[in-house]
């Protein structure tokens, strides 16, 4: 592919910042400096713009891209996880996510000049996968910090980097209204505590000021901002951006914002019937979410959650009240899933699977051979073959008897017990989450479906006895976090999670989907047959219901 010459005689120091990027022995770190009119954004811009098409050769290819001028270290973080499809509140997050994916990534940062942001290039500058480039005029606080230490630099100050006859003609034709180096655009103030006018104003100067007005919480509105991150800079409406609010909204705001912000959100396509964020009193926050599961039998009308350090609690899904606490032993929970009589299945980190039967409520034997008979119901023996399996992820439909139970393997295949015993290789690489329906055929019969999240992306159907479909349900970069489904009166529907953050509510039967992003790394989702949806994050859980909006139409 054809690569224009840049601007201001700038060959020289455009064929260097390529043999470095091509370079696999060169510093992580690439610095651009020089004064002011020196050229520097003119040869960022050249390399943006070129290494942004499709079709670049993977060594040229530009990732992501954040003008600096005017953003703190929050808004960078974010725009720069929002490029790369992952979900960061804070640098230690954003660096995390990418020492996870190993993929050559190049992030180019225009504009460094001032600000905090220095450190979060160091940490990035760490990772051996990862290429930076940043703009930093020379004797900034930031070129102070980042010259030296092993980094690479071009000052454009030196004549090697340019040729003078074409600088000079460049530097003559430039108008003179034409906006100088790093000179951050126009301010707008914006009302921190007015919800309408956060909504509606430009989300970066939001993140701006609220990030550094550390003095005021503006009746907790700059607390939820700052704990959605990334979603509500998301190019979105006005409507979008109060429901991400809302569901993230702590009970000691200002009760003047939740009405506010529940009729801005009347056109975003959800309701948020309740949301519980940390320091929340009344009905308390019930800790952070590992895994989420919909009860059943004596837990109807419950959510079980696993939380860090192997904490098992019950809440009713009308509020998120406490209902009761799983005493189990099981490390840390990575999957969860609830039988039809109430007994618990707890995957841990190692792939062990638990059982809790606290709440279970089993039908005993009648008179005398009731008592005698001590030998091992169809229920003993699936919790017996589901106890000594090995799994990534598990899931349960009901059925006419047993039901079934899936267990995913790390190898990408899907083993069932119970009414239907199968075993099938549904993936490239590890099951990371499953979910498990059963769909009326008529009024006596029924068929059982699984559907399987990858690492691949991925997302299969299988019914156990048959072939799996051929094609993925959907697919999309990154693996699976968590799915959920049910059967809703509308047919069934499917939650599912990547590693984007964004929730999405799909029609199996039309592919149609809704889609919800609350900012914060979603770590599990439940549904349940009304069609609520139940979002598990860190720092919150939240219950939304979607809603018809006029005209709307389904993002796909």
């Amino acid at each position: 592919m054809r690569w224009d010459r840049p601007a201001a005689g700038r060959e020289p120091a455009a064929a260097a910042l390529l043999g470095w990027l091509a370079d696999p022995q060169a510093p992580g770190l690439c610095l651009v400096s020089g004064s002011a009119e020196s050229g520097k954004s003119q040869l960022l811009a050249w390399l943006v713009h070129h290494g942004s098409r499709p079709g670049t050769p993977p060594e040229r290819t530009v990732h992501a891209v954040t003008p600096a001028a005017g953003l703190g270290v929050r808004g960078i973080v974010w725009s720069l996880a929002e490029q790369l499809g992952v979900v960061a509140r804070g640098p230690a997050e954003l660096v995390a996510a990418l020492k996870r994916d190993e993929r050559p990534t190049v992030i180019v940062l225009p504009d460094l000049h001032e600000g905090d942001g220095s450190g979060l290039v160091l940490a990035l500058a760490r990772l051996p996968h990862v290429r930076l480039i940043v703009e930093a005029r020379s004797g900034g606080v930031v070129h102070q910090v980042l010259a030296g230490g092993g980094c690479a630099e071009l000052d454009l100050d030196l004549e090697q980097w340019r040729d003078d006859e074409r600088f000079a003609q460049w530097h003559a034709s430039r108008p003179e209204s034409e906006v100088r180096d790093g000179s951050p655009s126009g301010h707008v103030v914006v009302d921190l505590s007015d919800p309408v006018a956060v909504c509606a104003a430009d989300p970066w100067q939001v993140t701006t000021a609220y990030e550094a007005d550390d003095s005021r919480d503006h009746g907790g509105l700059r607390a939820a901002w700052l704990r959605a991150g990334q979603s509500v800079c998301a190019e979105q409406s006005p409507a979008s951006r109060a429901l991400v609010l809302l569901s993230v909204l702590g009970d000691g705001a200002d009760p003047r914002l939740r009405p506010a912000l529940v009729e801005l959100a009347a056109g975003a396509g959800w309701g948020v019937a309740w949301s519980r964020v940390c320091g929340d009193v009344v009905p308390p926050w019930p800790g952070a979410v590992t895994s989420l599961a919909v009860g059943a039998g004596p837990l109807s009308g419950c959510l079980v959650l696993a939380g860090p350090g192997g904490v098992v609690k019950s809440v009713h899904v009308a509020d998120a009240s406490a209902h009761g606490r799983l005493l189990l032993e099981a490390g840390e929970v990575a999957d969860v899933a609830v039988l039809a009589e109430g007994t618990a299945l707890l995957l841990d980190t190692s792939g062990r699977i638990h059982v809790d039967s606290k709440w279970t409520v089993r039908a005993a034997g009648s008179g005398l051979a009731g008592l005698l008979d001590d030998s091992p119901t169809d229920a003993d023996r699936l919790l017996q073959a589901v106890r000594s399996q090995a799994g990534t992820a598990l899931a349960f439909a009901a059925g006419a008897g047993l039901g079934i139970v899936a267990v995913g393997s790390a190898a990408g295949g899907v083993q069932t017990f119970g009414e239907v015993e199968d075993a099938v290789d549904l993936h490239d690489g590890p099951v990371t989450s499953l979910a498990a329906i059963s769909v009326p055929v008529d009024s006596q019969t029924s068929v059982h479906l699984v559907y399987s999240g990858g690492a691949d992306g991925a997302v299969r159907v299988w019914s156990p006895g048959h072939y799996p479909m051929p094609e993925p349900l959907v697919q999309r970069p990154g693996p699976l976090v968590s799915l959920s489904a049910a059967v809703t009166h509308d047919g069934p529907r499917l939650v599912a999670v990547w590693g984007d953050g964004v929730v999405r509510y799909i029609h199996v039967d039309t592919g149609e989907q809704r889609v919800f992003r609350p900012g914060p790394p979603v770590r599990s989702v439940a549904l349940d047959g009304a069609g609520r949806v139940f979002v598990g994050m860190d720092e919150a859980v939240a219950c939304l219901t979607p809603v018809a909006v006029q005209g709307e139409k389904s993002d796909t």
